[in-house]
């Protein structure tokens, strides 16, 4: 089924519009929300038996399964009419892959998959698309077993640490990067604390708010984990986002298995708020590049005039001015890495690097051996660097990361980087290009 065509035509603001946005500036802003970009969604490895042909073709489906239930946030999207032909030609959707191999034999099969033409693909089968950018969430979870009761805290960068609780952490960061869903965990600082476990165990938001200030989250989620009759068990509540407030619930045999299905469901929750519907996606993505350092209509006139100049570029037009930080909505061609390449090319638009930096995953130390498409390789949307042919990158191991956006936005800013494909691209535009000394003098 061809995906519908629905985007819609982006025009430049008329100079007089954008006269009057940079006059009328507002020097009061909304409190800061957090923002996230999750990278490595379109990235994956798993097992295989082998680098032959059919090993490999198992592979590809394999891990383009994955990759379509973190993007349409729902495990049901495998069962859609047309996924299992989808999945037979898995290997169209490759930006690159690569066959791994470790010191015992076996061999995984690391892959970069498409944005663009993955997010067309769900769109062909009516499945929805729920983009890079996700709302961070703040667990709060307390365990009770066999009558004591624990905080399940992290290292600061929610990752696991080094109490008895590393087990659950570890458990939840897994589940959170195989379905790409941001989820961070309170400091060491609060284990032991009892009037904390106890608000947690009676969904009492006030003190746990007040202990949340300060730590970047979109949604604070309150989780009693407990164990009767061989199962365990896990209920919650959110706060944020303008989820269901009620208390939901789920089980399951195993620690690992609780943490899946928790996380599970969670991002189905996210996905049915901000999953954008098959319709809705059309043949042309579009992403926005916020510019900072704008400072006139001429800055506006010449960035956007840049832009439309780069091959991949079908149209741009302003999306909203905010103080000297212009948004421009571009609609393109291609895959958003190649988009990127090419603004990197002139030295006008300067990155803006976020605070803190991007956690990387772990590097594969497994000897490679190298595979490559047929087509140019390039990083996966949403991944730092492009990976080169033949080479273990930073994106092989498959797992998610998330990444803080540059700044803080506020609420209306994070509501429309939630409801978008793509990550939010952001630049410091220099009027004048910045010319190498090739001597290096």
């Amino acid at each position: 089924m061809p995906v519908s065509d629905q985007t819609p035509v982006l025009k430049p603001l008329p100079a007089l519009w954008l006269a009057a946005f940079f006059a009328l500036m507002l020097a009061m802003a909304p409190a800061p929300a957090a923002a996230v970009t999750v990278s490595g969604l379109y990235n994956v490895d798993v097992p295989v038996s082998g680098s032959g042909q059919d090993a490999l073709a198992q592979g590809y489906a394999d891990g383009l399964a994955r990759v379509f239930v973190r993007i349409s946030g729902t495990r049901e999207v495998l069962a859609f009419d047309g996924v299992p032909a989808l999945l037979a030609n898995a290997e169209s959707l490759l930006l690159s892959y690569q066959v791994l191999r470790n010191d015992n034999g076996q061999s995984r099969l690391s892959m970069a998959f498409g944005a663009v033409g993955v997010n067309r693909a769900l769109a062909s089968v009516e499945a929805p698309v729920w983009g890079a950018n996700r709302p961070l969430t703040l667990a709060w979870v307390a365990v009770e077993d066999r009558g004591v009761r624990t905080l399940v805290t992290g290292n600061g960068a929610g990752q696991a640490d080094d109490s008895g609780n590393g087990a659950w952490s570890s458990a939840f960061a897994r589940a959170a990067r195989e379905r790409g869903l941001p989820v961070t965990l309170p400091s060491t600082e609060f284990n032991g604390n009892r009037e904390m476990l106890s608000d947690i165990w009676g969904q009492f938001t006030g003190r746990v708010r007040k202990a949340s200030e300060g730590v970047e989250h979109d949604v604070l989620a309150l989780v009693r984990v407990s164990r009767s009759g061989g199962q365990w068990h896990a209920g919650w509540v959110f706060e944020g986002a303008k989820l269901n407030s009620s208390e939901e619930s789920v089980s399951a045999d195993t620690r690992e298995a609780l943490a899946e299905t928790l996380v599970n469901r969670w991002a189905e929750l996210y996905a049915g708020r901000y999953a954008v519907a098959a319709g809705e996606v059309g043949d042309l993505p579009q992403v926005d590049i916020v510019l900072r350092g704008v400072t006139s209509v001429s800055d506006y006139g010449k960035a956007s005039q840049v832009l439309e100049g780069l091959t991949p570029v079908v149209k741009v037009g302003a999306s909203r001015v905010k103080g000297e930080q212009l948004t421009l909505r571009v609609a393109f061609s291609g895959e958003l890495s190649q988009l990127k390449q090419y603004i990197a090319l002139d030295s006008r638009f300067v990155p803006v690097k976020g605070e803190p930096q991007e956690a990387q995953p772990p590097r594969t130390q497994a000897p490679a051996a190298s595979s490559a498409v047929p087509a140019q390789a390039q990083a996966a949307e949403g991944e730092p660097e492009a990976t080169p042919k033949g080479q273990a990158g930073a994106g092989s191991s498959g797992q998610a990361t998330f990444t803080y956006q540059p700044s803080p936005m506020d609420e209306e800013e994070a509501e429309q980087a939630f409801e978008s494909l793509y990550q939010v691209l952001y630049y410091r535009w220099h009027p004048v290009p910045v010319i190498e000394n090739d001597g290096g003098q």
